[in-house]
């Protein structure tokens, strides 16, 4: 792999998780004493600060354990894969978006260990979305981005290296193959 991409992979989520964490202490500086939204946009974009101490949007509220270990599988599958994925330039979107995963799952966790919540603070009004925060955009972007990346980019054969495609290598899906049996021999029924 070249040098370059190197630097890449290595400084990208480290940057990512940066600007997530700094987000999450200037709301907590300066939003979390506020009783009330700050407006950004008017009716349709405030700062509101919440300790989510669920999953995202608020669900499994208290489980922060489950919650921290399946975060923890999750990282480590998605660093698995990163492994995984060829270094070619065709694979450098799905690199980028296990990346961006990676780095929002990082920093939620970071969050639950060290505070034992998410902090969120992003409050779109038009659609009553719940509160999210930067981690929340990288994982819920990257996922769309997969789901697309999954559908219409890449074959299935592509992402064999993937333990979740199950895609079997051609000498295994010959062996699995079933035997037909030989065709009988012409004049070997009448000679019976």
């Amino acid at each position: 792999m070249k040098r370059s991409k190197i630097i890449l992979f290595s400084v990208l989520p480290v940057i990512l998780i940066a600007i997530d964490q700094i987000t999450k202490w200037l709301t907590r500086r300066h939003f979390s004493k506020k009783p009330a939204d700050v407006t950004l946009i008017p009716k349709v974009l405030y700062f509101r600060y919440v300790e989510n101490r669920g999953a995202a949007w608020g669900i499994m509220q208290g489980r922060f354990q489950i919650l921290s270990v399946v975060s923890v599988i999750l990282i480590v599958g998605f660093i698995y894969a990163l492994y995984k994925i060829p270094k070619t330039r065709r694979f450098l979107p799905l690199t980028l978006i296990f990346l961006f995963i990676t780095a929002g799952a990082v920093g939620n966790l970071i969050d639950r260990l060290v505070f034992g919540y998410v902090t969120d603070f992003i409050y779109f009004s038009p659609i009553n979305f719940p509160v999210f925060n930067v981690a929340d955009i990288y994982v819920t972007c990257s996922v769309a981005a997969l789901c697309i990346a999954f559908l219409f980019c890449y074959s299935e054969e592509e992402l064999s290296f993937l333990p979740f495609f199950g895609a079997k290598k051609p000498k295994e899906a010959e062996a699995e193959q079933p035997k037909v049996p030989d065709a009988e021999q012409p004049g070997e029924e009448e000679s019976r």
